[in-house]
């Protein structure tokens, strides 16, 4: 499993669009903070956190899902690799570390650039200002990872590369976690089922979020994520060995 992340890394970190997407991005978020340079200060790392950053999901796992999983389903690379004996479980599981550990270094990169950037035009982040940068970097990791597990039961499932990102997008981007808290509104749902809300992913992480802000308990929070990682892991697997492999 380990030469298979380490093969997989060198194939990710070889690959051309992975500088080209992140660079026209950075470049992009260079341009935005040069023409609002005269309203920067040493709080700008913390403000531009706050209102992009729920974008990461979105913009930083969209790529990693689209090369790490949809990749495989695109040249049917998944065939080759259990052909060859990987075991369906540990396909499933390096992905998702493969995930986590590409979106810790790229979200880990983010804030240090923002403040590099506002550094050269002369408003270099308080820490205070980088500290609230990387709480909310931590928590769209924390997102991220959850949509990719959640992702992945319908990826390993149906195989349908498509409809495999269409459902990340729409996880990555709280779309589905605001239908589903509507829902949850329902009086009938919510005489029933009360605080349905509070274990969709969104919350869970705003909540881990807010103990490490605040410095509160978060156990409860942290115990739930973990739940659904390991529940979607094992729907993934599941899902996955009761498919063909004929895709």
């Amino acid at each position: 499993m380990f030469n298979y992340i380490r093969a997989e890394v060198y194939r990710v970190l070889h690959k051309k669009s992975l500088y080209i997407y992140f660079g026209c991005i950075a470049v992009g978020y260079t341009l935005l903070t040069l023409i609002s340079a005269g309203a920067a200060n040493e709080t700008s790392v913390g403000r531009d956190a706050a209102n992009l950053f729920f974008l990461l999901p979105a913009v930083v796992g969209g790529y990693l899902f689209a090369t790490l999983l949809g990749d495989d389903l695109s040249s049917k690379n998944l065939t080759t690799l259990i052909g060859f004996g990987m075991n369906k479980a540990k396909i499933v599981v390096s992905k998702l570390l493969l995930v986590a550990g590409l979106s810790a270094v790229i979200l880990g990169i983010t804030p240090l650039f923002m403040a590099g950037i506002y550094a050269v035009i002369g408003h270099s982040p308080s820490t205070a200002s980088l500290e609230g940068a990387y709480t909310e970097s931590f928590s769209m990791w924390l997102t991220l990872i959850a949509c990719t597990a959640i992702a992945s039961i319908a990826t390993y499932g149906l195989q349908r590369v498509t409809f495999a990102m269409v459902l990340y997008l729409l996880l990555a981007l709280r779309v589905i976690d605001q239908l589903l808290s509507m829902v949850f509104s329902w009086n009938l749902i919510r005489d029933l089922a009360p605080n349905l809300s509070d274990y969709l992913v969104t919350s869970i992480t705003s909540r881990i979020q807010l103990g490490a802000t605040l410095d509160g308990t978060m156990l409860a929070a942290i115990i739930e994520y973990g739940v659904v990682l390991v529940v979607a892991t094992v729907l993934s697997v599941i899902v996955f060995n009761k498919k063909e492999s004929e895709f």
